[in-house]
């Protein structure tokens, strides 16, 4: 029998981008590949890119050179870029980055295994001219479900039914309209695409051109999806689209994810439900209620507010100001006054004024944020804002980011002493080796982008526990907590003192 081909994927950016690889690894392997961590030990190293901003095509660029550089030094024949980096630039990409061996954009996602078999082979895929995906699907969003099944959508692309032979670990998720995936990690946390695309449009986001118009995965195969990762010991999942709020509109009810979050949580084995990527502008009470009331989902809201000067929020072609914003705030804290609340900003944007900068520090002075991200601003090029002429000199721009971080770290540092004393449900995520502590996140911090808490206590805990815990100290945005009990446990093998478990 000849050797398996062998395949590394190497994922960049965010959960959705995860969600993909995924997606990519369980189609690979259900034809044949032998999946493996180490780049250096794959026959193709495929590169999940991110084409968000500067920094992150550079980190791409980045990791597609460092991929190349194997090549001699070890098993790896071929480096292969996917992901909406290679999306977005197709042929500009492959001119530019000859050490790439290959650039595939989304249509090419249900071919993966042959794309990447003409290459290894010493073949030549011809990279895609980009275009505005958006133009893919009806404007209608009541008209894109049927339009959508003719249409690359990663992480949530149709297959046919899945073979009775699937590797172990393989899912066939919810039935003939779910990707195949594969875990890439033993991580007790996965992600769980609710969405693509997006039908915003803000003048800074060049987003919606590469990755399509709104798009709304069924609730079925949502479930489906989430009670598979259940049986893998997934214990949180965390819903992620482009915009979680506008779930269900193409589907003929905006008002759905109130509907499918109170099912995901009754999942057997699922612990928690986070949902991400919630837009101010689309809140609703409903929405609130469910997310604040509702148990095993996590009341915690990841909403992009971006900035909270109007004037500013107009030139984004977003919606809202500080008073408005911090209403939304206290409606949800009345709710839940332990809430955890997230956001981003940007600073520097075009025609921001010095006012505009005292109005952003006023609404974060205020919000009690428990995390905030800070970005400066710069052109994205095919983007509104790119063409605005009252840029703010970079040097500024630079300044005002070094200023806005500062103060967001006082302030997130401050709102977690708030929550000390506080009791918390924590979810083991790393076990703790007597050296390091043992790490978990409660209902309030997100994973990768949020703080963590840190236990002074770890013995019997497992990756995987949800544990009650008492907050007594701080550091920094972290929480430093001592264990009160173990509220659901991880599987036996995966408990210290068992052969599974000591290998994790």
């Amino acid at each position: 029998m000849p050797e398996r081909r062998t395949v590394a994927l190497v994922t960049l950016g965010c959960a959705r981008n995860e969600v993909d690889s995924e997606e990519l690894a369980g189609r690979l392997e259900a034809d044949g590949w032998q999946l493996v961590e180490d780049a250096q030990e794959a026959d193709v190293a495929v590169v999940n890119t991110c084409g968000f901003v500067e920094a992150a095509k550079k980190d791409s660029v980045d990791a597609l050179l460092e991929a190349n550089d194997l090549k001699g030094h070890g098993r790896t024949q071929a480096v292969v870029a996917v992901g909406c980096m290679a999306e977005r630039y197709g042929k500009e990409l492959a001119d530019a980055l000859p050490e790439a061996d290959g650039v595939l954009g989304f249509d090419d996602y249900a071919d993966i295994s042959d794309r990447l078999g003409t290459i290894l082979g010493g073949g030549v895929h011809a990279p895609h001219t980009p275009r505005d995906r958006r133009k893919l699907l009806p404007i209608s969003p009541a008209e894109r479900q049927q339009a959508g099944e003719q249409v690359a959508l990663p992480g949530h692309a149709p297959a046919a039914e899945a073979p009775a032979d699937l590797p172990d670990g393989l899912a066939p998720a919810s039935g003939p309209r779910a990707p195949l995936r594969r875990r890439l990690g033993s991580s007790p946390v996965a992600s769980v695409k609710l969405a693509s695309g997006c039908d915003r449009r803000c003048s800074f986001c060049a987003i919606p051109s590469f990755r399509g118009s709104f798009i709304s995965r069924r609730p079925s195969d949502v479930l489906g999806e989430t009670r598979w990762l259940a049986e893998q010991g997934v214990k949180e999942i965390m819903l992620v689209s482009e915009n979680n709020t506008s779930y269900g509109k193409d589907l003929g009810d905006i008002r759905l994810l109130e509907t499918l979050l109170p099912e995901l949580a009754a999942v057997d084995g699922i612990e928690r439900v986070r949902v991400s990527y919630l837009q101010p502008a689309e809140m609703r009470p409903g929405l609130i209620d469910v997310l604040t009331s509702t148990e095993k989902v996590a009341p915690y809201f990841d909403l992009s507010f971006q900035h909270s000067a109007s004037d500013v929020l107009r030139a984004m072609r977003r919606f809202g100001d500080t008073d408005r914003f911090l209403g939304l705030l206290d409606e949800i804290r009345t709710r839940a006054p332990q809430a955890g609340v997230r956001s981003n900003f940007i600073v520097g944007f075009p025609g921001e004024s010095e006012a505009d900068l005292a109005e952003l520090e006023r609404f974060l002075t205020h919000a009690r944020l428990d995390a905030i991200g800070v970005f400066g601003y710069s052109d994205e090029e095919g983007t509104e804002a790119a063409g605005y002429r009252t840029k703010v000199d970079q040097d500024v721009v630079a300044e005002r980011l070094a200023h806005i971080s500062r103060l967001a770290d006082e302030l997130t540092s401050q709102r977690a002493e708030e929550r000390v004393g506080e009791r918390l449900e924590v979810l083991v995520e790393s076990p703790g080796d007597g050296e390091e502590p043992a790490v978990g996140r409660a209902a309030h911090q997100a994973p990768e982008t949020d703080g963590q808490v840190l236990f002074t206590d770890a013995s019997g805990l497992a990756a995987g526990d949800m544990v009650g815990a008492k907050a007594i100290g701080t550091e920094g945005v972290d929480l430093v907590a001592e264990t009160a009990e173990i509220l659901d446990a991880a599987a036996p093998a995966d408990r210290p003192g068992c052969s599974e478990g000591a290998a994790r």
